[in-house]
């Protein structure tokens, strides 16, 4: 990792660095939303009121590297509330230099800092890059993804 990146909190100042990084995580998934959605998402993350949806940025300098998305919530099997790693993205061209990990470091450390030492995400299978980290840092488990039909 470089030396000098820094992860920090999103903050409303932050929106015109979050949204071409949101931007290119959901073209990545092939998926797009509407300018309502990007809204709506942003003020929830930016919100330092709302403990339950939390995101922070990776900053070299100026410039924005990568984000994180967590929400926190309720688990049936558990007392303590859990924490899903909902998004997670680094630019093409900083990916290998540790982003990544330094993210996924800050969500570690804020749940254990709220007393939800559960965290977890999901992945495609075919996504090699972000797997060869998860499986050096994470248990996988062998659940399928299931979602409701719509017509």
């Amino acid at each position: 990792m470089t030396s000098d990146l820094v992860i920090r909190p999103l903050a409303a100042r932050d929106r015109d660095s979050w949204q071409p990084l949101w931007r290119a995580y959901l073209a990545f998934y092939e998926t797009q939303v509407d300018g309502q959605v990007y809204d709506a998402t942003f003020a929830r993350y930016a919100d330092p009121d709302n403990s339950d949806m939390r995101a922070w940025l990776a900053w070299q300098g100026d410039a924005a590297l990568g984000l994180a998305h967590a929400i926190a919530h309720p688990h049936g099997w558990r007392v303590a509330p859990v924490t899903y790693l909902q998004d997670l993205f680094t630019v093409p061209q900083a990916r290998g230099r540790g982003v990544a990990r330094a993210l996924i470091d800050a969500v570690y450390a804020d749940a254990d800092a709220a007393g939800r030492p559960a965290v977890y995400w999901l992945t495609q299978t075919g996504n090699a890059t972000a797997r060869a980290l998860y499986d050096r840092i994470a248990t996988p488990t062998d659940f399928m993804v299931y979602r409701r039909k719509t017509n």
